[in-house]
């Protein structure tokens, strides 16, 4: 494992995506010792970061790309040799962004991407994720680039898909699992064979339902390409 290296963390999108991830960083690193675990760098300012589905839908002219960029930017100043964002949505901003900072970036799209290849090869995927990531393209994009079959949820699991999110991201309890399972459902009987949890609020509404089902969580797959970038064992 390089010590010389800092993992740099864009929180804040939302507050708890960034310690879901460190914790992931953490449970995943084979480590003897504490100091044997990667250093971790955590930036979280959910208040300069705006919406991003509600600016990708025109519901707002907040750019949140230019609060990611300049916090990029300090993370890069701080002492962070490679930066990681636990936020799908915001991953559409970054080729827009014109940083300070060379320092490599870890995308969550392409990790995400490449796990999915490895898995599940010959499978289609069924992309789980919030309105506005789903506007935007970009995991068909990144998972086209690597030869990976995938569908996408219509309007009505869409709907079901932001009750939930939103739920979550104001602190309430999912306690009901039929609309959740009932989607699954119908997305496996259209063709998907396993489902990417492409919002950070969505693995917890896997845990909190009990839901039944094979799925990919790109917090987890960023957390691991992370670790094998600096060096680190997977646990």
């Amino acid at each position: 494992m390089r010590q010389d290296e800092r993992i740099g963390i864009v929180g804040g999108v939302g507050p708890h995506a960034g310690l879901d991830l460190t914790r992931k960083l953490f449970d995943h690193t084979r480590a003897e010792a504490d100091q044997e675990h990667l250093p971790v760098m955590l930036y979280s300012f959910p208040d300069r970061i705006g919406e991003r589905p509600a600016f990708l839908l025109g519901k707002t002219a907040d750019n949140p790309g230019e609060a990611i960029g300049d916090i990029m930017a300090e993370l890069a100043r701080a002492g962070a040799t490679v930066i990681g964002m636990p936020c799908n949505t915001a991953h559409y901003f970054l080729d827009r962004l014109q940083p300070e900072t060379k320092i490599p970036f870890i995308s969550i799209l392409e990790s995400t991407a490449k796990a999915c290849a490895a898995a599940h090869p010959g499978k289609t995927a069924c992309i789980l994720a919030t309105t506005g990531t789903l506007c935007t393209g970009i995991y068909e994009k990144a998972l086209s680039q690597e030869g990976v079959a995938y569908l996408l949820p219509g309007d009505r699991h869409r709907e079901i898909l932001m009750d939930g999110i939103y739920r979550i991201k104001a602190g309430e309890r999912l306690t009901d699992p039929a609309p959740f399972q009932g989607m699954l459902e119908d997305l496996q009987a259209a063709g998907a064979d396993y489902f990417i949890l492409g919002c950070t609020e969505l693995p917890l509404a896997v845990e909190q339902l009990s839901l039944s089902g094979s799925f990919v969580d790109p917090t987890l797959e960023l957390a691991k390409a992370a670790i094998r970038f600096c060096g680190g064992e997977i646990k």
